[in-house]
């Protein structure tokens, strides 16, 4: 009895366990090129980058244009001036390198920036997938323009029109 009772919890387990494991795929790039908001964050972005890229070579060119006149009169100089030159020259590559770390460092103006327009995107991505995978019984979604590791998907699993259509864009 015990045995016959431990073999029918073995079967209910494989049974519960081989049950078909539902997935998709989605593409994360054509969902976000099909976004004008996506767009319009990333062209803000470019256009900031540019500006801030502009001032840091600015200062960078300072730097330099302090630098080449300082060997050009080195000769003319005394011990003072010269160190004061040198002085002026590491404070202004200094000045270059804070505002080039401000800007485009780790937790940088650019980074914040990135995060205050993309990150409302992406989360509204998210909760769309999210929804469109708990209505169809989901238990994996992944991303097939980041991984390599896909080589064959059929297209009858991509669900990144579905998304789009539930974010109320318009499918191309």
């Amino acid at each position: 009895m015990k045995k016959l009772f431990i073999i029918a919890c073995l079967a209910m387990t494989m049974v519960v366990g081989a049950q078909a494991q539902k997935f998709a795929l989605v593409d994360m790039e054509y969902i976000m090129g099909n976004i004008p908001a996506y767009e319009q964050a990333n062209e803000q972005l470019n256009q900031t980058s540019k500006k801030w890229q502009a001032e840091v070579e600015a200062l960078e060119n300072e730097a330099k244009t302090l630098y080449k006149n300082y060997q050009d009169e080195a000769t003319f100089l005394s011990a003072e001036q010269k160190k004061a030159r040198e002085q002026a020259i590491v404070s202004k590559e200094k000045e270059a390198s804070d505002l080039k770390k401000k800007y485009f460092g780790p937790e940088g103006e650019l980074y914040k920036k990135r995060v205050a327009l993309i990150e409302p995107i992406q989360t509204e991505i998210y909760n769309a997938v999210k929804s469109i995978a708990t209505a169809k019984n989901f238990q994996l979604i992944l991303d097939r323009s980041s991984d390599n590791g896909i080589i064959f998907a059929s297209p009858s699993i991509d669900i990144s029109r579905e998304v789009l259509q539930k974010l109320g864009y318009n499918v191309r």
